[in-house]
């Protein structure tokens, strides 16, 4: 396993910081409207506002008013975080024994590809009008549109690694003399799991882009929720708040994604170091 080489993050950190800094000037020298592009204070301010139980003084009393506000950012994100999990267990759940079945079988291939060829092209967004319909409003057309959202990258990933398999180790398996089920389950399967893990992490990246757009429309609360209650208000520094919120659960979630891809593969050729 690779150390953390600290040179590389403090490489990777100086253009963000450049762009921070460039910003702040720019609102302080009223180049900018600060309604509509707030200063990167004010958005770190109204973050932690966000994240953080706030208490009141209540002078007359002249005690202190305890959580007078709670901290939205937690359960925003637990709320997201449970459609993201839910949908994306149902449409991975659903996209792994698919996927091995069309990559395993030439004939389940040519049933089901035509199929999953004609829905793949359509975004989850669009099926936002039928969820509604089906679904009405709530958790449940939220974890569909997310099913579908994770569905079709672990199903395409799945089936080129299972159809992507060495020929050599193929061949080397009959000459051993196994059988269709060893062959399956002993070769190519193994020989298929790093395009399952590519297609669970971006299965899991496209679940979390449409979690934010599905509350949006459905539901009364999470990330996606905020920030379109933040629009209706104008509250840009909120709106912004809430996007680098969106974003740095993103890069958590993308992490620990990466970090168990090389845990699992550690067997994989170039990750033995």
């Amino acid at each position: 396993m690779k150390k953390m080489n600290w040179r590389e993050i403090g490489t990777g950190l100086v253009v963000p910081a450049v762009v921070v800094l460039l910003w702040q000037a720019s609102a302080m020298l009223g180049w900018v409207n600060p309604q509509v592009l707030p200063s990167p204070v004010a958005v770190v301010q109204k973050l932690l506002e966000y994240a953080l139980p706030l208490t009141a003084y209540d002078s007359a009393a002249g005690s202190w008013l305890a959580w007078a506000v709670s901290g939205e950012l937690w359960l925003d994100t637990l709320g997201s975080m449970y459609r993201v999990l839910v949908g994306f267990a149902i449409g991975a759940g659903l996209a792994l024994p698919l996927g091995l079945m069309m990559g395993s079988s030439q004939r389940a291939y040519a049933w089901f590809n035509p199929l999953m060829q004609l829905l793949r092209p359509i975004p989850p967004i669009a099926y936002i009008p039928l969820s509604i319909l089906w679904f009405g409003l709530g958790n449940a057309p939220a974890v569909f549109l997310i099913a579908i959202g994770a569905f079709f990258p672990v199903l395409m990933n799945t089936i080129a690694g299972v159809r992507q398999v060495d020929g050599i180790y193929i061949r080397a398996a009959r000459n051993l003399g196994v059988n269709q089920r060893t062959m399956f389950i002993r070769v190519m399967l193994p020989a298929a799991v790093p395009y399952i893990l590519s297609g669970v992490r971006i299965g899991i990246g496209t679940a979390f882009i449409v979690v934010i757009v599905s509350e949006m429309i459905a539901v009364n609360n999470g990330l996606g929720f905020r920030i379109l209650e933040a629009r209706e208000y104008f509250w840009s520094d909120k709106i912004i708040a809430g996007m680098i919120s969106i974003g740095l659960l993103g890069l958590f979630i993308d992490i620990g994604m990466n970090k168990l891809n090389n845990h699992l593969l550690r067997w994989h050729r170039g990750l033995e170091n």
